[in-house]
């Protein structure tokens, strides 16, 4: 299962953070996405027809590996087949039974050191900005230098490479990408330029 989990964050430096309020929306972002260099994608739980896109999306795209966010509870992680930031133990539990991949969230030095306990060796730090930013990656980095770490959370295409310069950050997770207001304009064209400018980070 880590291996599935070293490909998402290994196989591009950003990973778009996607809210998709439509299903109408889903395949033409996920082109939009792929055509821009994107084939790893997070979509959150937080709207009603957010299973549906990922499955549309995998459609669209089948080399793209899509990822769940916002998972907070067993029945959401088992209907998702995957797991997003906040880990608990029946979350950790319940993607070990189910032989899920899991990319877990963390806040703290404390929490990292846990997951590390569980045998992760990588972690979603959420909320990024508001948890310390690159200052505090920068001073996890030395008391956990083998922990690598995707942060997501505030993070925008100019703040991205102060990110991705830290040691111990393996890729960044970008909301900026697919914005709610491109969503609501169809503005795919303007996703897939974003698409390629995070690619080329």
């Amino acid at each position: 299962m880590m291996s599935v989990i070293q490909d998402a964050v290994g196989r591009h430096r950003v990973m778009p953070v996607l809210v998709i309020p439509e299903l109408t929306m889903a395949a033409p972002l996920a082109e939009a996405l792929a055509e821009g260099g994107l084939t790893v994608f997070e979509i959150t739980l937080r709207t009603p027809c957010a299973l549906d896109a990922m499955r549309v999306m995998k459609q669209a795209v089948p080399e793209a590996l899509i990822g769940a966010g916002t998972v907070t509870t067993r029945e959401r992680l088992i209907a998702a087949k995957v797991a997003g930031p906040g880990t608990t133990a029946e979350l950790w539990a319940a993607g070990e039974s189910e032989q899920m991949p899991i990319l877990p969230g963390f806040s703290t030095a404390s929490e990292a050191m846990r997951l590390m306990d569980l045998g992760f060796s990588v972690g979603k730090f959420f909320p990024a900005e508001a948890s310390g930013g690159v200052k505090y990656l920068q001073a996890l980095a030395g008391p956990l230098p083998e922990f690598q770490i995707c942060p997501t959370g505030g993070i925008t295409l100019e703040s991205a490479p102060s990110f991705l310069a830290c040691a111990n950050v393996v890729c960044v997770g970008g909301s900026w990408i697919a914005s709610a207001d491109l969503l609501r304009q169809g503005d795919y064209s303007e996703i897939a330029l974003r698409a390629k400018q995070a690619a080329d980070l």
